[in-house]
């Protein structure tokens, strides 16, 4: 039909507008995903200079510095000081938890207390989401002055892992959303559609009107005879479809109580020439099954 370039085409820019504003939307989620991941983590580091400064604090040094967090693995992070420190246990792990409590992504972390001449550990306890699983141990012991270093390791987040299944399974949705549209837009061999109160059936270039039992194209109109209308309306409801003997004979003939005395194929063969002048349509033999309706476009 001429208009049928025109909708494939619109529904092809359709379907590309739709996948580029898609993928444009996903590209933008994963980026701002990764800045507020950048954020969290800038976030972190300055949470862990407040925890080195509140020990300090607590240790009775309100003038030395803490010196540059650093960041020495990818969840990995270690506060060290400008001079000797004291601390007591129980302020260490209130003071952590109560400051990681603001970290979104500090839910599991480890926390050891490093000798800064041979990184032995003087003290450490473990912090989990799940309050039950905390390990903690030697509470109330002060320990002594010295030279310490403040390690913490955070248990991997899930954001990058959220990141790529969003990523990830965005693309069968993609392709779901492409597969439909390009489906939608192909071309099938489906029935011709049927006006319900004219009897019309377009058939290619042919219009069909099976009330009045005519083929009319160009203006140009060709009888048909009512058996002639019959078949041919069996033909215009499964185009490109083999159509058995048996069937015709039992739909036209049989159904009526008339058993077939004239010869199905001396009809069709009527048929067939009243539809010479439309290349575009004609009706081929089925060795040994039966009949099948060709339009070609």
């Amino acid at each position: 039909m001429p208009g049928r370039p025109n909708l494939l085409s619109g529904k092809r820019k359709y379907l590309f507008g739709l996948i580029l504003f898609l993928f444009i939307s996903i590209i933008t989620v994963a980026f701002s995903l990764e800045g507020n991941d950048d954020f969290d983590i800038s976030r972190r580091e300055v949470l862990l200079r407040k925890i080195g400064h509140e020990l300090l604090l607590q240790s009775g040094d309100n003038k030395s510095r803490v010196l540059p967090v650093k960041k020495i693995a990818e969840n990995e992070y270690l506060i060290s000081f400008e001079h000797d420190l004291t601390f007591q246990p129980d302020s260490l792990v209130n003071t952590t938890r109560r400051l990681l409590s603001q970290d979104p992504l500090a839910r599991d972390y480890v926390v050891n207390v490093l000798n800064c001449s041979n990184s032995s550990v003087a003290y450490g306890y473990a912090i989990s989401k799940n309050k039950k699983d905390d390990i903690i141990a030697c509470m109330g012991r002060e320990q002594p002055s010295a030279c310490y270093m403040i390690n913490i390791k955070f248990k991997s987040t899930d954001g990058h892992t959220a990141k790529n299944v969003y990523l990830l399974g965005s693309l069968p949705f993609l392709a779901f959303v492409g597969f439909l549209f390009l489906r939608s837009g192909k071309p099938q061999n489906t029935p011709p559609r049927e006006e319900q109160q004219t009897g019309m059936i377009t058939l290619g270039p042919v219009l069909f009107d099976a009330n009045n039992r005519k083929l009319i194209i160009n203006g140009q109109t060709t009888e048909l005879t009512g058996t002639e209308s019959r078949v041919l309306h069996i033909f215009a409801l499964s185009p490109n479809e083999t159509i058995e003997r048996s069937r015709l004979q039992k739909e036209i003939w049989e159904d009526e109580g008339v058993i077939v005395g004239r010869s199905l194929d001396m009809f069709i063969s009527k048929l067939r020439k009243k539809l010479e002048p439309y290349p575009n349509i004609k009706i081929v033999v089925i060795r040994g099954k039966g009949y099948r309706l060709e339009i070609s476009a």
